[in-house]
């Protein structure tokens, strides 16, 4: 019997707690922080920056650390935060200890998960489909006084090997002939003030044409853990969506996008994309359209 959605990619911290031993999962520490701040009226500029300090401070025992803003990302892309090359990939995941068979459950500190479900993104973007995400991150695990650790673990370096899947990635021009497509849906996870052009992040306000909004928050509580499955199924339903599309998410930079594909995919939701360039990338171009 196929395993549902929901249980194969969400881990939940008494599952984990019970497998923090299991040699055959390896635990990693995503967090990491946008810092934003005001540069004139309604224009925002971002800091984009990981967490390893805090992750030295505490951590969940056993896992080990990966920097969204470092170790997952192309350096040679003049797009900030695009996903690494294969190569790198795989010297940097195989050095954490992560390997072909190695399944691994992500966590952060974030309301929405973002960085986890980028790390989810990044390793099903190149095939690897063993991953979680924990559900309600560090912030729900430390609510429930599940142990902590200061140690940093050190593990046998593992083969890692890329396989990357092209659909899961798309490029500016691919959006572009996306647009209008009866059976592609664009949506749009940044917050409210950015998709209706009230501020500013980049060189243009507003979101791709025909974009739907779709803010990452919809999809989590006030606590930060995932909503059932019947609240997300019914936040997709009201945006439009449909599981036999192609579905195209994007942000500012790839990122929150992931939190709203990640849902979607606990949905059984097959044709999932993430736009990595993002609004980093779109706002930049003048000869890409914009609407506000």
């Amino acid at each position: 019997m196929k395993e549902p959605a929901r249980r194969r990619w969400l881990a939940e911290t008494k599952w984990l707690a019970d497998h923090l031993e299991d040699p055959t999962i390896r635990i990693v520490d995503m967090r990491g922080i946008v810092q934003t701040s005001m540069t004139g009226p309604g224009e925002q500029y971002a800091v984009y920056r990981g967490q390893r300090e805090e992750y030295r401070g505490a951590h969940i025992p056993g896992a080990v650390y990966l920097d969204w803003t470092a170790d997952i990302i192309d350096f040679a892309d003049p797009v900030p935060a695009q996903v690494a090359p294969p190569e790198r990939i795989a010297a940097v995941f195989g050095k954490a200890g992560i390997g072909d068979d190695t399944t691994v459950v992500a966590y952060d500190t974030h309301p929405a998960s973002q960085f986890a479900t980028r790390l989810w993104w990044v390793l099903c973007y190149y095939g690897h489909d063993k991953v979680k995400v924990l559900n309600g991150g560090l912030p729900k695990w430390q609510r429930e006084g599940r142990p902590l650790s200061g140690d940093i673990p050190t593990y046998p370096p593992a083969i890692f090997t890329p396989q990357p899947r092209p659909a899961m990635r798309a490029t500016a021009a691919q959006v572009l002939a996306a647009l209008g497509q009866p059976n592609i849906s664009i949506a749009d996870a940044r917050d409210a003030d950015q998709y209706d052009n009230r501020l500013k992040r980049g060189k243009r306000g507003g979101h791709i044409p025909g974009a739907i909004h779709l803010p990452r928050e919809a999809f989590f509580d006030e606590l930060g853990c995932f909503r059932t499955q019947q609240e997300i199924a019914d936040e997709a339903r009201a945006a439009g969506l449909s599981p036999t599309n192609q579905v195209i998410a994007y942000c500012n930079g790839g990122v929150a996008a992931t939190s709203v594909l990640f849902c979607l995919n606990l949905l059984g939701y097959q044709h999932l994309t993430n736009y990595d360039g993002s609004w980093n990338e779109w706002s930049n171009r003048a000869e890409l359209p914009v609407e506000s």
